[in-house]
């Protein structure tokens, strides 16, 4: 090949990378658009938003290659995206905090939350892990009828006596298990699904408020139901202020979401991100050659509550990982 080839070839290229880093560069644009007029309004920005963290990772491949190519106006629209996803992911990444030492010498218990899956129909995975870990606290969603029979039958459920349980709606099954007595449950529903189950659980030296959440995902026909849902948990923390309160369960949001957003802004505590842990992503565990890529699944806190260790697990036959807690409640 020609030097005079090879120049034509190489132009050639550097302008179809050109071309394809301003594709990235408009494609992200489009996003951040989005969420300044119309916060998670469409279904697509809203899963967009929901892997910020992810998601604009290749613009910061463009501005380097750009600014190595010399391509300026490029490398300055991918520094503005880049700028963009620092602003996004900084509050997530800055909430983390040590553990004051008087908290470390409260009681506590330890939580177990997982989403099952609704087309997972074997539960010896998560039987093998309970077997290990003996939460004092037990908590599933999307469960079927059969489920609490595996779990039931094998034990696992022995030392965990009270329990709440709904066992139908197809993916809106709900098991609570707990070593304390759990009393006053209501239970939140749109178009007759349940999102939101509320209980008090009577621990020995206090009695906490006990929240589990499992909202719609926000993929068609009823995408719309999961802002709803989120906003009705928001209203609910701003009308009741549960203080002191636990809450778990899969949010199918992240901090990229507006209705997750406004969850925390009440005042709760993500426990994942309090002990330094925001890229812990619960979901996927099912796309091939990839890790999981967004945090769905989360464990919030507020008043005297406290998560002092927080940890994920491969769910067994689930496209969710499932988490760990270890929870310190200052006595009353």
């Amino acid at each position: 090949m020609e030097a005079s080839e090879r120049t034509t070839w190489r132009s050639e290229i550097g302008s179809a990378l050109t071309v394809l880093g301003w594709l990235i560069v408009a494609v992200l644009a489009s996003v951040v658009l989005a969420r300044a007029i119309a916060w998670d309004r469409w279904q697509i920005f809203a899963n967009l938003d929901a892997a910020v963290e992810v998601l604009f990772l290749p613009a910061w491949v463009v501005l380097v290659a750009a600014g190595a190519g010399r391509r300026w106006w490029l490398a300055g629209a991918a520094a503005l995206i880049c700028a963009v996803q620092v602003d996004y992911v900084a509050p997530e990444i800055l909430a983390s905090s040590p553990i004051p030492a008087a908290v470390r010498a409260e009681p506590s218990f330890k939580l177990f939350d997982a989403n099952v899956q609704l087309d997972n129909y074997s539960m010896a995975g998560y039987i093998a892990q309970l077997r290990v870990y003996h939460p004092d606290v037990l908590t599933i969603e999307e469960s079927q009828p059969d489920d609490l029979w595996q779990f039931e039958s094998a034990g696992v459920l022995k030392s965990l006596p009270y329990r709440f349980t709904i066992p139908c709606c197809g993916s809106r099954g709900f098991i609570v298990a707990s070593r304390y007595p759990l009393g006053h449950v209501t239970v939140s529903s749109v178009d007759g699904l349940a999102y939101l189950v509320k209980m008090k659980l009577e621990l020995p030296t206090r009695t906490i408020d006990f929240w589990v959440v499992h909202t719609t995902a926000p993929v068609n026909p009823n995408w719309n139901d999961w802002n709803e849902e989120l906003d009705g948990v928001y209203r609910q923390l701003v009308k009741d202020h549960p203080r002191p309160l636990l809450m778990a369960g899969d949010f199918n949001a992240t901090w990229g979401n507006r209705g997750f957003r406004a969850i925390l802004s009440t005042g709760l505590t993500d426990a994942a991100a309090a002990r330094g842990q925001p890229f812990a992503f619960t979901w996927s565990q099912e796309f091939p050659l990839l890790p999981p890529l967004i945090r769905i699944d989360h464990v919030l806190t507020a008043g005297a509550v406290t998560v002092t260790s927080i940890a994920t697990h491969a769910g067994p036959g689930s496209e969710h990982r499932d988490i760990t807690a270890t929870v310190a409640v200052a006595p009353r």
